[in-house]
């Protein structure tokens, strides 16, 4: 399982992939798994998803922005989804990540866009969550978010389960929306737990706390057995149903997410959009490689099964090559 999580990894990090992906994403099947590629799209599947009671939160899928050019173009295609929620009237809300708007160009520029978003979100009593990314960009992420949380409150973020940091991160952003994950980079051993049973150990007592404590809680996860988990839990403990809510993936469990709305939990659908699809993807797969499953029937023709195939082995080349 380690491995394939390592391979789904790298996977991601292939620009070369990357830009294969997002060329031929639509032939791939890369429909099952993001909302459209544009935002009217993403508007109507949002409204589909509304009407069975779930609410969504929508991500512009991007990777690898280096320029100030591309950051400023994310920025702005946010803030038409933004738009476009409010005059639609639909029940969502945005997530972003801070690279896409430029954390890796410069603090304050980044900064000055997530401002701008935020503002304009606050006018339409809009949340803004700022999605977690690895650990080199965690703690830049965190101080983002204490800068706009002195002017605005319609904001919250990502604590991830894998860290060992995550207890105290979670108790001091405790008065936060957050949303709890388990986590989907490869981190050092310094920084992260590596097995599944100390991360999975985590994750529940971390939800567990903040259900107690916090907020307002998003559980984000496929699995069943901590779904089941988490509803014995705020049964025994009288936790109202206001409190939280249950978050996956645009295109896996369809069925659940479904059951779990009609069954009165809030219930909240991430929603990415657009043609660089192929990063979000394989983290996906990494997060949890039995999401290859769940999505296997509706992606995976022959043509994906290929793309993969070869990627898996150019990625294991470029491995044995380091070592040499």
């Amino acid at each position: 399982m380690s491995m394939l999580k390592d391979l789904f990894i790298g996977l991601s990090q292939n620009q070369f992939l990357n830009s294969a992906a997002k060329k031929y994403g639509l032939k791939l099947g890369a429909q099952s798994v993001v909302a459209g590629t544009n935002i009217e799209e993403t508007i109507r599947s949002i409204k589909e998803l509304n009407a069975h009671g779930i609410s969504c939160t929508v991500d512009n899928l991007g990777e690898f922005v280096y320029k100030k050019e591309e950051a400023t173009e994310a920025k702005e295609q946010i803030l038409e989804v933004i738009e476009a929620i409010h005059k639609n009237q639909a029940d969502a809300h945005i997530s972003l990540k801070p690279t896409q708007l430029g954390l890796d160009i410069d603090y304050n520029f980044c900064l000055e866009n997530l401002t701008e978003i935020v503002d304009r979100a606050s006018k339409y009593d809009m949340f803004i969550n700022i999605d977690m990314e690895d650990y080199s960009h965690l703690q830049p992420s965190f101080d983002i978010l204490d800068e706009l949380s002195k002017k605005y409150d319609n904001v919250g973020t990502v604590i991830q389960a894998y860290f060992y940091r995550a207890e105290e991160d979670i108790q001091k952003y405790k008065n936060y929306r957050l949303r709890i994950v388990k986590g989907a980079y490869k981190e050092p051993e310094e920084y992260a737990y590596q097995d599944k049973k100390d991360i999975d150990t985590n994750f529940i007592k971390l939800i567990e706390w903040h259900l107690l404590n916090g907020k307002f809680t998003s559980i984000a996860t496929h699995d069943h057995r901590i779904i089941n988990h988490v509803k014995d839990f705020v049964k025994a403990n009288n936790i109202p149903n206001d409190k939280f809510e249950f978050q996956m993936l645009y295109g896996f469990r369809k069925d659940m997410q479904l059951q779990l709305a009609k069954e009165g939990y809030n219930f909240c659908t991430y929603v990415p959009f657009g043609k660089d699809w192929y990063g979000y993807f394989m983290r996906r797969l990494a997060e949890r490689p039995q999401n290859l499953n769940l999505v296997a029937k509706q992606v995976f023709t022959k043509k994906t099964n290929t793309m993969i195939g070869l990627a898996a082995g150019a990625f294991l080349l470029g491995r044995v090559s380091k070592k040499k």
